[in-house]
């Protein structure tokens, strides 16, 4: 079912299932200005790390292996946490293979980066891939959520690699009770782990005539899944940000063109 014309209400207020931003130059907040919109954030998920008690139920051994993959700042966070946890010390050959630059250099938090061997994706999992194809001779310890993306354990899996998925933190839902209720116009999304939380927190939640925006297309299927209405879907060719399809939205609901 998609909308008619004259079901796209005013879109007065937004919340945005992530934290608040940090810094007033938040797009978000100039979007709020620009339409005198509410806009309000609250994460709707959030991260636990897995205790070394329950870590060892899953018995592997770390310094078994020749290389890490990480794929977030988390995974790096939880990682060496961990590890320090469990008193290992990262033997100076151990590779790194990261994601992204950004990521690559958060390493410095935990080892000195100048004396490792880091090898270096531009930002996505496919340009990691593309790295990992030259070293099919590693040992590779995947530490990861217990919710993660299919391609790269999928990609090892498939073509031989010798590797191990570590689970060391999980990503659950943040408990919401405290908001009376949800009746935003429109409630922005990112990740299927938002949409969960959103039922695990309000069971019976109707959309009504809430707007929903979906970030990503494995979000927007979760959308789809839960049975609810997907409105407003990012990235656009015009618009590769929320915030760049959210206010081409509410130029159109708003009748601002």
């Amino acid at each position: 079912m998609t909308r008619s014309k004259d079901q796209l209400k005013p879109v007065r207020s937004i919340l945005v299932s992530q934290p608040k931003p940090k810094t007033d130059k938040s797009p978000y907040f100039t979007l709020a200005e620009k339409y005198n919109l509410k806009v309000d954030f609250r994460p709707f998920i959030q991260i636990e790390p897995v205790e070394a008690k329950e870590f060892r139920k899953q018995k592997i051994d770390v310094l078994d292996h020749t290389a890490v993959i990480f794929t977030s700042r988390n995974a790096v966070d939880h990682f060496f946490k961990l590890c320090t946890e469990l008193k290992l010390e990262m033997p100076a050959d151990m590779k790194y293979f990261c994601i992204s630059e950004q990521t690559a250099n958060y390493l410095q938090k935990y080892i000195v980066i100048r004396k490792r061997k880091i090898f270096t994706g531009q930002r996505t999992a496919t340009d990691l891939i593309e790295i990992l194809k030259k070293h099919k001779k590693e040992k590779y310890i995947f530490p990861c959520s217990n919710i993660r993306k299919d391609d790269i354990p999928n990609f090892l899996e498939q073509n031989g690699y010798v590797y191990t998925e570590a689970v060391i933190y999980k990503t659950v839902a943040s408990d919401l009770s405290d908001l009376s209720n949800v009746n935003y116009d429109v409630i922005a999304f990112f990740s299927p782990s938002g949409i969960n939380s959103l039922f695990v927190n309000f069971e019976n939640f109707k959309q009504n005539e809430t707007r929903i925006a979906a970030f990503g297309p494995t979000t927007a299927k979760a959308v789809r899944e839960a049975g609810l209405e997907l409105d407003i879907e990012a990235p656009l060719p015009n618009a590769p940000s929320m915030t760049g399809a959210l206010e081409l939205y509410i130029k159109k609901a708003n009748n601002l063109q």
